[in-house]
C-alpha cells in the first residue's frame, strides 16, 4: 500500500523546477505530475506533464497542489480557483496585498473542504517567523531585515525596460557600516539609503548613450531613486559567465532590553546559492504540513505563523521530542 503524499506542481519555472528537485529528497512525498501551460512535448522535466486545462482531472490523485505561478498576475487569479478543488501551497510575495489574498483564498478553499497555505518562502516565511518570535520574547526592542547579496528579479526586470538595456541584473546589498553599527547594540531608524545598496550589471545596446542610460536607471521611482546605486556597464560574454546564478539571503535582527542594564541580540540569518532552490525546500516541507493540518480536520487558509513547526519533519513527534528538543 502507497501512504505516500501525492503532490502536484502548478508552473515549471524556476520556482517549479526546484519543487521537483526538492521532492527528490522526501521518501515520504512523491510527484504525481507536473501542470503547465506549455504544451507538454515542449517541457523538459523529470517527471510527468500534464496540460494544465487537465488540472481538474487530478481532483483524487493529488494531496496538495504546489503553486508556483508568479505573485502579480498568476496566484491572484490561480489560488483561489485551485483552492476549491486541492489542498495548496504557495510563496505569494507581495506582502502590502498578503490580507487580500488571504481572504480570497480563505473563502475559496473553505467552499472546497480545502486547506491553503500562502506565503511560504523565506520572505515572506522564514524571516517572517524570526520577526514574530524575536518581538514576542524581546518585547522592548527594535528589529531589522536586511536582504543579500543577492539577485533582485523585479529590480532586474525594471532595468531591462530601460532603452538602451540589453540584458541586466541588479543585486541588493547590505550597507556593511549600518549592518556592523546594529551589530553593536545600536537602535537607530533607517531610510531605505542607509539599509542597502543597488549593484546594477548592465549589457547596454550597441550605441546607446551610457550617461543617459545610468541616470534613467538611477532615477527609476520605488526602484532606485530612494538608494545608493552603482551601475556597472559589461559585455554580453562577462555576463554570461558571471552573472547568470540566482543567489540571495539576508538576516533579521532584534536588539532588545530586559533590564536598563542587559541589552540582548538574536539573529537568523540566510545564505543561499539558489534562491529558487531554497523557496521550493521551504515549500515542500509546508507541502507535508499541510496535508497532515487537512487530514485533522483544517480547512480554509492559514500563513506561516498557523502551522506547528514539528509538522514540517518526516519524523514521529515522539521522536523529535527525544533527539531535538
Amino acid at each position: 500500500m502507497n501512504n505516500k503524499i501525492r503532490v502536484g506542481i502548478v508552473g515549471y519555472g524556476n520556482l517549479g523546477r526546484g519543487v521537483e528537485k526538492a521532492i527528490a529528497h522526501h521518501s515520504d512525498l512523491e510527484l504525481v505530475a507536473i501542470f503547465s501551460r506549455r504544451p507538454p512535448e515542449q517541457v523538459n522535466a523529470q517527471g510527468k506533464v500534464v496540460s494544465v486545462e487537465e488540472i481538474f482531472a487530478y481532483k483524487d490523485q493529488v494531496d496538495v497542489m504546489i503553486l508556483c505561478g508568479g505573485s502579480a498576475q498568476d496566484l491572484p487569479e490561480q489560488g483561489p480557483l485551485y483552492a476549491q478543488a486541492f489542498n495548496t501551497v504557495d510563496s505569494f510575495d507581495l506582502h502590502s496585498h498578503i490580507p487580500q489574498y488571504f481572504a480570497a483564498m480563505d473563502a475559496a478553499a473553505r467552499q472546497g473542504g480545502n486547506l491553503s497555505v500562502i506565503s511560504i518562502g523565506w520572505d515572506p516565511g522564514l524571516f517572517s517567523l524570526a520577526r514574530l518570535l524575536f518581538a514576542s520574547v524581546l518585547p522592548d526592542g527594535k528589529s531589522y531585515t536586511f536582504w543579500g547579496k543577492g539577485v533582485s528579479q523585479g529590480h532586474s526586470v525594471a532595468i531591462r525596460q530601460v532603452p538602451g538595456v540589453r540584458q541586466a541584473v541588479q543585486y541588493t546589498v547590505p550597507v556593511p557600516e549600518t549592518v556592523e553599527q546594529i551589530r553593536l547594540g545600536a537602535t537607530p531608524t533607517l531610510t531605505p539609503r542607509e539599509q542597502h545598496h543597488r549593484i546594477c550589471f548592465v549589457v547596454p545596446e550597441v550605441g546607446a548613450d551610457l550617461d543617459t542610460v545610468e541616470n534613467s536607471i538611477k532615477t527609476i521611482p520605488g526602484y532606485f531613486a530612494d538608494y545608493d546605486t552603482t551601475v556597472h556597464f559589461i559585455t554580453e560574454e562577462q555576463f554570461a559567465a558571471e552573472h547568470t546564478g540566482m543567489p540571495h539571503g539576508g538576516f533579521v535582527i532584534r536588539t532588545g532590553a530586559t533590564d536598563p542594564i542587559h541589552k540582548q541580540q538574536m539573529e537568523f540569518r540566510l545564505d543561499l546559492d539558489s534562491n529558487p532552490e531554497f523557496t521550493a525546500s521551504i515549500l515542500v516541507a509546508y507541502a507535508r504540513a499541510t496535508y497532515r493540518l487537512h487530514k485533522a480536520g483544517d480547512r480554509g487558509a492559514r500563513t506561516i505563523f498557523d502551522v506547528p513547526i514539528g509538522s514540517l519533519s518526516p519524523v514521529p513527534l515522539a521522536e523529535l521530542r527525544k533527539e531535538l528538543l
